[in-house]
């Protein structure tokens, strides 16, 4: 079957769908956007209309054969993947399923330490037994990135049965790494190569501009989410297959049993027309995005309260903009300045400010620059702090284990302890830090005098944590 890329079969679908102006006896309640509350319809009419379920001709994600089959396959065409799944629970549900489909109870499984929640929380699911690879801290960013072609080596040579190699490409400031060399590592010794690369999707548009893709550097399974950097709806990832390493049954049976039996169709929409978006984007607009991203770091330069980090060409992403902040401000004090500005960053540390440029050019440089400008002028009298503490030699050992099986936590009692009585006791929840949602502390790990004072450290900063009573003590299970 020849394949027309300049389509969007599904989203066609739904439109031409709604243009005959169906008479609704079916799901959902809303019933085409006539049955909702009035302060909200003109708001959200226009994507009620499409918010159909599985009728005739418009496929089933479950058992896709006509349009949706037919989007996936132009996704998996153009990202250059064996097979592409629509996602409609963003790339968590991705890095669940691929670790379900690759890994069994008992299985041993090398693992990125700085990883997503899911991907631990996909590790517990089936019972795998992961063995945790600290990445390299980067001096020149102030940052953990990835880990070392010779630290996975040195992995798999301790266990060279491993089910399963799993990693984040890029990390969620766009920085990448020798990927490349690692998956050829790992193929030597028949691992399948799982990556989260969440930030990523963009990634397969002009590699003069991006690094490479996870799927072009040969990854067995790749997850991205394409509603962070390319047009999707919030939600919509893809799960690509880039060999047969890995089982195409065994991952479709666990996307039907995580997925929702009720996919929405306009997350799904929004995934075929974001893969046509980056299908169809110019050079002449790609180009006008890196002038646009370049003036931007302009106007962010010069300040005395922070440093415009640098930008490798080939290793990180040109659409993460990242500042580090110096003088004794942290990153959240800063945040709230650009958010008094009307400008809102992705992401605030305790020390850097993390901004995102999409694929599109941005049309008010005069009033973010004006803006920009102000935040320099108020820092002028802004008090200085204490010294931001150096925390880069907080975290873990280079390779090491959890105290106890996901299977052996599931029947220990637990307790709360205080933060001056957790040392060295075993943590029976995990400690993230949210954005970006990578555990300080993981599910099964000893708690260590590092891991409380940067948890601390990061409190005192203002940084959210997705845990109920951090400020005073964690969850820890009971001693024999």
């Amino acid at each position: 079957m020849e394949i027309n890329n300049s389509k969007t079969p599904l989203f066609d679908k739904l439109q031409a769908f709604k243009e005959k102006g169906p008479l609704s006896l079916h799901v959902p309640g809303h019933k085409s956007g006539t049955v909702f509350a009035k302060r909200a319809l003109n708001l959200y009419q226009s994507i009620l209309s499409i918010d159909l379920t599985e009728l005739s001709g418009l496929d089933d994600l479950h058992a896709p054969t006509e349009v949706i089959s037919e989007a996936q396959t132009l996704a998996a065409k153009w990202f250059g993947a064996q097979h592409t799944y629509f996602l409609v629970g963003g790339s968590t549900v991705g890095n669940l399923a691929m670790i379900l489909a690759t890994c069994n109870q008992g299985d041993k499984v090398i693992v990125q330490r700085n990883c997503h929640k899911s991907i631990l929380n996909g590790l517990e699911l089936c019972g795998a037994h992961p063995i945790f690879v600290t990445p390299q801290f980067e001096a020149d960013v102030d940052r953990y990135g990835g880990p070392t072609v010779q630290s996975i080596q040195d992995a798999i040579q301790l266990e060279p049965n491993v089910k399963a190699l799993i990693l984040t490409y890029p990390d969620y400031f766009g920085r990448t790494y020798q990927l490349d060399e690692i998956i050829k590592k790992a193929h030597q010794y028949n691992i399948p190569v799982l990556i989260d690369e969440a930030h990523g999707v963009h990634f397969s548009l002009d590699s003069s501009i991006f690094p490479n893709s996870a799927v072009e550097l040969g990854a067995d399974i790749v997850v991205q989410s394409a509603h962070k950097m390319a047009p999707a709806m919030t939600m919509g990832a893809y799960l690509h297959l880039g060999t047969s390493l890995v089982s195409k049954e065994k991952v479709a049976h666990y996307l039907q049993i995580l997925q929702s039996s009720s996919p929405s169709y306009p997350i799904m929409a929004s995934l075929d027309l974001a893969r046509y978006y980056l299908e169809q984007i110019s050079i002449t607009e790609l180009s006008k995005v890196q002038e646009s991203v370049g003036t931007f770091r302009k106007h962010l330069a010069g300040s005395s309260n922070w440093d415009v980090l640098p930008y490798q060409v080939g290793i990180d992403d040109p659409l993460k903009i990242t500042i580090k902040i110096k003088n004794g401000l942290s990153g959240q004090e800063i945040a709230r300045l650009f958010e008094k500005e009307n400008i809102y960053p992705e992401l605030s540390t305790h020390n850097q400010i993390l901004f995102i440029h999409g694929l599109k050019a941005l049309d008010n440089h005069r009033q973010l620059q004006q803006s920009i400008e102000s935040i320099k002028e108020q820092l002028k009298t802004e008090p200085k702090h204490a010294t931001i503490e150096d925390i880069s030699t907080y975290l873990f050992k280079s390779i090491q284990t959890l105290e106890f099986s996901y299977q052996e936590m599931k029947n220990k009692k637990t307790e709360f302890t205080s933060w001056e009585n957790i040392e060295n006791r075993i943590a029976s929840e995990a400690v993230i830090p949210y954005p970006p949602g990578i555990p300080i502390i993981a599910r099964g790990e000893i708690v260590t005098t590092q891991h409380i004072k940067m948890i601390k450290y990061l409190y005192k900063q203002g940084i959210r944590f997705q845990n109920d009573n951090i400020k005073n003590g964690l969850k820890v299970f009971l001693t024999e």
